[in-house]
C-alpha cells in the first residue's frame, strides 16, 4: 500500500517556462509524468507524482507552471504555482546560466520568507557553461547547486544527492503521534464508532496511523467501539495510559473514563501533529467571544462528499449554535481552496489534515495569524463546546498551561 501524503517529503519544483522542470521531474521519476515540448507554457496546473526516493522514502514531486507566465491565463498558472508553496517541504529551483535574474530571485526570496529549504538546478548544460557570477552569487548566500543535462544524462546522482542532503530534519526525525503519550509496554485504548460515516470494511486513516504508530514503539493497542469501552476497561488489569476517541463521542467517552485515566481524541492528537497545538488551543477559546451572525469558516482538507449526520457541516454548526446560543454565518470549503481574504472570520475550524503533509497545515495556521483570525481544529471545537476542554487537554502540559493561564 502507497504512503499516505501525510508521510511524504513534497518536493516542489519551480522555474521558468521551458527551464526544464518537467524534464528534470521524468528523470528523477524514470517516467513520463509530465509533458515536455519546446513549446512555452506546456505545464499549466501542477503535476504531481509519488515515488520512493531512498534512502529518504516516500516523497511526492509536484511540477509547477513556469513562474514568468504571460497573459490572463498565465497570471491565474502562475497564481496556481505560487499556492503550491503552501505544501513544499523542499524546493527545487530549475534555471540554466543563460536566464537568472527577477524570476529566480523572486522564488529564492519566497522560499526564505517561508524559512522552505531548497535547491538550484542549473539544467542544460549541455547548452549553457557556467557562469562563475552567478554561481558565486549562491555561493556568498550559501545556497546550494547542482549542474545536469537531462538530454545528456548527467548530473541527476548529483540532484539526488542534494535533495537528500538539503531534506528538513524534522521530517526524517517525524515525532511521532501519540506513542509518546503511552509509552512501550504501556496500553493505550482507542474509541472508533462505526456509523454510517464510517467507510464500509475499513478504518478511517488517523485510526490507522495511530494503531501503526503505537505498534512501531512498542505499545499496547486496545480498539473498541464507544458502547463497549466501559466493559473493556473493566476487563482490563492495569489501567491503559491513555484513551483516545473519534470526537463525536467526547461525551459518552469521558463519561465511561474514570477521571485518572488521560483522555483525549484523534483530532486534538493531529492538531499537535500536523499542526501547532497550542496556536489551536488559543483559537478555541476565541469560540467565547462569538455572538449571532458572526461569520465561521470550516476547512475540510479531504474533498469526500458529506453525507448524513456530516461532522463539519452538520454536527460543529449545531453545537456551535448551541454553545452561542444564535444563529452563526458558515461557511464551508474542501481541498486546497482556502480565501484569500479571510479576515471578515471571526474564527477559522479546521479538520485534522490528515491527508497533507504539515507544511500545508502550518501554511494555514501562518495566514490566519498575519490574518489576526483565530484558527482551531474540529476535536478542540467539540471538546470545548460540550465542555470538556480541560479533560481533554490533560495529555499535554504545555497546551493545558495555555488554556489555563490566558485571560478569559
Amino acid at each position: 500500500m502507497r504512503a499516505p501524503k501525510t508521510f511524504r517529503l513534497h518536493i516542489g519544483i519551480f522555474g521558468r517556462r521551458n527551464a526544464g522542470k518537467s524534464s528534470i521531474l521524468n528523470a528523477l521519476t524514470q517516467q513520463d509524468v509530465s509533458i515536455v515540448s519546446e513549446i512555452a507554457g506546456t505545464t499549466t496546473d501542477p503535476v504531481e507524482k509519488p515515488m520512493e526516493l531512498l534512502p529518504l522514502g516516500p516523497v511526492l514531486f509536484i511540477d509547477t507552471a513556469g513562474i514568468d507566465d504571460v497573459g490572463d491565463l498565465g497570471e491565474k498558472r502562475i497564481a496556481k504555482t505560487m499556492s503550491v508553496f503552501d505544501r513544499t517541504d523542499l524546493g527545487v529551483i530549475v534555471s540554466n546560466f543563460n536566464h537568472w535574474d527577477e524570476y529566480e530571485l523572486r522564488l529564492m526570496e519566497e522560499f526564505k520568507n517561508r524559512e522552505i529549504p531548497f535547491v538550484v538546478v542549473f539544467n542544460k548544460t549541455d547548452i549553457y557553461d557556467e557562469n562563475q557570477d552567478i554561481t558565486s552569487q549562491l555561493d556568498s548566500v550559501k545556497v546550494e547547486y547542482v549542474f545536469t543535462s537531462v538530454l545528456k544524462g548527467t548530473g541527476l546522482l548529483d540532484l539526488r544527492q542534494l535533495l537528500l542532503k538539503a531534506a528538513p530534519s524534522d521530517f526524517i526525525n517525524r515525532p511521532s503521534i501519540l506513542a509518546d503519550l503511552v509509552g512501550p509496554g504501556e496500553a493505550a485504548v482507542l474509541v472508533i464508532p462505526i456509523d454510517k460515516e464510517a467507510p464500509k470494511g475499513r478504518l478511517i486513516l488517523p485510526q490507522v496511523q495511530s494503531i501503526r504508530d503505537l505498534l512501531d514503539n512498542d505499545s499496547f493497542c486496545m480498539v473498541v467501539k464507544e458502547r463497549e469501552l466501559r466493559q473493556a476497561l473493566s476487563r482490563l488489569n492495569k489501567p491503559p495510559k491513555l484513551v483516545v476517541t473519534d470526537s463525536q463521542a467526547f461525551l459518552k467517552v469521558a463519561a465511561d473514563t474514570p477521571p485518572e485515566i488521560p483522555l483525549t481524541s484523534f483530532s486534538i492528537l493531529f492538531a499537535r501533529f500536523q499542526g501547532d497545538l497550542t496556536e489551536m488551543v488559543r483559537g478555541a477559546m476565541a469560540i467565547d467571544q462569538l455572538k449571532s451572525g458572526d461569520k465561521v469558516l470550516i476547512a475540510e482538507a479531504c474533498s469526500h462528499h458529506p453525507i448524513g449526520e456530516d461532522i463539519g457541516t452538520v454536527k460543529i454548526p449545531r453545537w456551535l449554535t448551541q454553545y452561542v446560543g444564535g444563529k452563526l454565518e458558515i461557511d464551508s470549503i474542501r481541498g486546497h481552496d482556502f480565501p484569500e481574504n479571510i479576515s471578515e472570520y471571526k474564527l477559522i475550524i479546521h479538520c485534522g489534515a490528515c491527508m497533507w503533509n504539515r507544511r500545508a497545515m502550518l501554511s494555514r495556521i501562518m495566514k490566519a495569524r498575519q490574518s489576526v483570525v483565530p484558527i482551531t481544529n474540529y476535536g478542540l471545537t467539540i471538546a470545548y463546546s460540550l465542555g470538556i476542554f480541560e479533560r481533554a487537554l490533560e495529555p499535554f502540559p504545555a497546551a493545558l498551561e495555555v488554556f489555563k493561564n490566558t485571560p478569559r
